[in-house]
């Protein structure tokens, strides 16, 4: 299915949030993952379906200063 993510689009297999992460090689609890504007909680990626033209937003944190 036809994605954005992080503003580019992307085509998937994936059925669910979580598994788009595991596809696109994201890992870690440390993630913040966001789908059409509203905030997916790590404990609800599982169940999280995805919808073609889905916007997701996935954040890790950034080192330095």
């Amino acid at each position: 299915m036809k994605l954005i993510v992080n503003g580019e689009p992307k085509e998937s297999p994936a059925a669910t949030l979580a598994e788009l992460l595991t596809t696109l090689e994201y890992e870690g609890d440390w993630l913040a993952t966001a789908v059409n504007g509203d905030l997916v909680h790590r404990e609800d990626r599982n169940q999280h379906q995805l919808r073609p033209g889905d916007r997701i937003e996935i954040l890790s944190p950034m080192q330095g200063g």
